[in-house]
């Protein structure tokens, strides 16, 4: 679905067991420790505006906070009106190891996921050269984590809405389908209020300028993934001559209809399924999915489909077939975690689907008090709906329910029925939509990988060809996003371009 971009803070949260608590240490005599900012580079602090130069003047307040720095950063809500209400951002800085050359700012995708545990991170994502050359700094993109959250739900309504029927197969359901989406939009304009008007990717890619002026620098540094990569786009379109090193993993492709993105990625994570599937059926002499691909993927489908009629018991919860999605959807994120799927795949088909739901809850970043870590999926649907408020009627969806079987013959049912996601979208955003194509930009790698569940190969060479300075670095494998994910040619074209500044060839295949 839509949202499923922002699984990859939960592979994160996974992977490393992540925790982020943004205070500052104190000194011995009790007053707060200040680290001395890094100088600024000339013209890095001059706005582009008369109005907004008591943000580009800003120097931020580096304070340790556990083994990391961290900082605010203060951007008007709204920047046609800068001089009336502003929001602070929650920033993380893993300072450099070794030789720095300056600050590299990351951002994980989402949209929702926050950009500070993506930087804390440090060598589960990032590679030494990158760690030993810069200050690797992250930022919760405004209405996320620590920056002004939005909030849409409450938690109890949050567990219903991710345990909703995602492919309803009568009248009622629909209809209980389309209230859940309904509700989202209302509650985003209810709880969050004007907030809700202003978190668009245009916005967070306006505070990203402001963040490259109190870092000091004339050019911006950037390392995106998924979402991250439309983000970046984003700032290349609104800043060209101000894009520095870029490079953009596991892309979107900024045209995308919400018809043509929910196609992509039903056809996206059909393809990730497949390969989970046939390297069961290859790889075992018994595979307990069974003895072909077929069979395999019928038996999941069978799972879903009877987790529809009878959801299975896990202590005072149920793991229904909306959580069993999920649950699914988030080990083929990444290869290293097919084992997880497998386990959990196994207890399901036992009745037992406590694994399958931590998973999901994993997804949704829920703790296991019902409480949730962040407001990751909230952020979702406040951030893409605002971007585009477009969604498909339940009449249109079943015109598309073949095309879509078609393309995904497991999974894609649930796919063509999160079109109508935005249906209840309240908040309007005063930005108008850009035609990206990053003219006047120092060269952008983008980077893509040929079975990318999240976002398909296809997406990466459309935007490659789309940025006018675009080059496109291919990575022939499994998971979401190339970089770091143990394919030495990737990570050489990557970091040999970002500390060194050597652009790799226009087509590398890895």
């Amino acid at each position: 679905m839509r949202r499923l971009v922002a699984a990859i803070v939960a592979i994160l949260l996974i992977a490393g067991g992540l925790g982020l608590v943004i205070t500052g240490l104190v000194k011995s005599d009790g007053s707060p420790e200040v680290r001395a900012p890094v100088e600024p580079e000339p013209g890095s602090q001059k706005a582009p505006q008369p109005s907004l130069k008591k943000f580009y003047g800003q120097k931020l307040a580096w304070k340790p906070c556990g083994e990391h720095d961290c900082a605010r950063l203060r951007v008007p809500l709204d920047y046609r009106h800068p001089n009336k209400r502003t929001i602070t951002l929650a920033l993380l800085r893993v300072p450099a190891s070794g030789n720095r050359i300056g600050s590299l700012v990351v951002n994980p995708g989402g949209p929702g996921a926050p950009g500070t545990q993506y930087a804390a991170a440090g060598a589960s994502v990032f590679g030494q050269p990158l760690l030993d050359h810069y200050d690797i700094v992250g930022f919760d993109p405004r209405g996320t984590g620590h920056s002004s959250p939005v909030d849409c739900l409450t938690d109890w309504d949050l567990d219903t809405y991710v345990a909703t029927d995602p492919t309803p197969d009568d009248p009622a359901e629909v209809e209980n389908l389309m209230a859940e989406a309904r509700s989202f939009g209302f509650g985003c304009a209810a709880r969050s209020g004007n907030l809700a008007a202003h978190v668009s990717t245009i916005d967070a890619a306006r505070d990203m300028d402001v963040l490259r002026s109190a870092l000091g620098q004339r050019k911006l540094d950037y390392l995106g993934a998924s979402y991250g990569t439309k983000l970046g786009a984003t700032y290349a379109e609104l800043f060209a001559k101000k894009v520095g090193r870029f490079v953009l993993d596991g892309a979107l492709d900024p045209t995308l209809t919400v018809h043509r993105l929910a196609l992509g990625q039903a056809g996206g994570f059909q393809t990730a399924l497949d390969a989970y599937v046939d390297n069961c059926v290859h790889t075992s002499n018994s595979c307990f999915l069974g003895s072909t691909r077929d069979e395999g993927l019928g038996r999941i489908k069978n799972l879903l489909a009877s987790l529809d009629q009878a959801p299975l018991k896990v202590g005072n919860r149920s793991l229904a077939e909306g959580n069993a999605f999920f649950g699914i959807a988030l080990p083929l994120y990444n290869r290293d975690y097919w084992v997880l799927l497998s386990q959990a795949l196994k207890s399901a088909f036992a009745g037992d689907g406590t694994a399958l739901l931590a998973l999901a809850d994993a997804y949704a970043s829920r703790n296991a008090d019902g409480t949730y870590a962040d407001n990751s999926l909230e952020a979702f649907y406040a951030i893409s709906c605002l971007d585009d408020p477009s969604y498909e009627t339940p009449a249109q969806v079943e015109k598309q329910t073949a095309q879509f079987q078609k393309v995904s013959p497991t999974l894609g049912a649930a796919f063509d029925w999160s079109q109508v996601s935005c249906v209840g979208q309240r908040a309007q955003s005063h930005e108008k939509p850009l035609t990206i194509d990053g003219a006047g930009a120092a060269p952008i790698v983008v980077v893509g990988t040929t079975r990318d569940p999240a976002t398909p190969y296809a997406w990466a060479k459309a935007l490659a060809s789309q940025l006018d300075s675009g080059v496109l670095v291919s990575r022939d494998g499994d998971g979401h996003t190339g970089y770091h994910a143990g394919n030495a040619c990737v990570d050489r074209a990557v970091e040999g371009y970002l500390v060194e500044g050597k652009v790799p060839r226009n087509g590398l295949s890895c």
